[in-house]
């Protein structure tokens, strides 16, 4: 039953795109996107009912004079910001890293492995496996994120790569002798 299961994602977002044309439009997007106070307020009372929203309108009126000034940016127009490239840069290296470090590969491997070993299992314990993988997994995330709070991101990036340099130069020497 697992094209059941898999459909299932499916049908949920034919059902959002089914009812997407019946929801409203979000009263800040009115009033600070397209500056229009009479759909901003015909938006709350879809939204909300009917009321008195005098208080959100003025918090969404003073949110509006703060930002007057600025600009609405798009992505290329981020991209094209150069204060953002230092942090775009350590990003695109956070990502390189993760990908890059082997724990991709090692999700790849265990999966088949554990199908295969769900497979010689007696039915009645499978489900206290999986459950059971599932929860170490939660254990090492939250275990690797307070090593990473404690010793702290940089340290650990440059820890790995020298690590990771220091094997290469060895296995290099080693198929060189």
């Amino acid at each position: 039953m697992w094209n059941v299961l898999l459909s299932f994602s499916g049908l949920v977002a034919l059902i959002q795109l089914l009812f997407l044309p019946f929801l409203p439009e979000s009263p800040p997007y009115f009033l600070l996107q397209k500056g229009d106070k009479a759909d901003c307020l015909k938006a709350m009372k879809q939204l909300w009912g009917e009321g008195n929203y005098h208080t959100e309108f003025d918090d969404m009126m003073k949110e509006k004079a703060v930002t007057k000034g600025t600009k609405i940016m798009n992505v290329l127009d981020v991209l094209k910001e150069p204060s953002v490239y230092p942090w775009l840069s350590t990003t695109l290296l956070l990502l390189l890293s993760l990908h890059l470090c082997g724990l991709s590969a090692a999700d790849y491997t265990l999966f088949p492995c554990l199908d295969l070993l769900l497979t010689h299992l007696q039915e009645s314990i499978t489900p206290y496996v999986s459950v059971g993988v599932a929860i170490s997994q939660l254990i090492c995330i939250i275990f690797c994120s307070s090593i990473i709070s404690h010793f702290g991101c940089q340290t650990l990036l440059w820890g790995g790569y020298l690590l990771m340099a220091l094997i290469l130069v060895l296995l290099e020497t080693r198929l060189l002798l």
